[in-house]
């Protein structure tokens, strides 16, 4: 028998898995060239096509986090996992900005 894999993306089969019109494409070009403030919202969504350009571990797939700064092309984003608060480095890829109603922005 195989021994089992223990890396971090074992069984992850259905979270980083692509719907199939969205297999084989590169990402448009304004995802890798949006520019992101300090103190702007962004949600972390994998995109599992980019795996050696820095990918976030999938416990953090999903979250909400705050931009806090700039570390060469990926941004330091502000993540709570529980009560503890957590600083990940995330490259643009792996980000979508969240829209903010004004009436929260005031």
């Amino acid at each position: 028998m195989v021994k089992a894999p223990r890396g971090y993306r074992q069984r992850t089969r259905k979270l980083l898995r692509k719907r199939v019109r969205d297999k084989g494409g590169v990402p448009r070009l304004s995802v890798y060239l949006r520019e992101y403030r300090v103190g702007d919202k962004v949600a972390i969504v994998i995109n599992s096509s980019f795996p050696d350009w820095g990918m976030p571990h999938r416990r953090y797939h999903g979250l909400t986090g705050t931009i806090v700064g700039r570390r060469g092309e990926a941004y330091e984003v502000e993540v709570y996992l529980g009560r503890k608060k957590k600083t990940l480095f995330v490259p643009p890829v792996h980000l979508k900005p969240l829209r903010v109603e004004a009436s929260q922005q005031q």
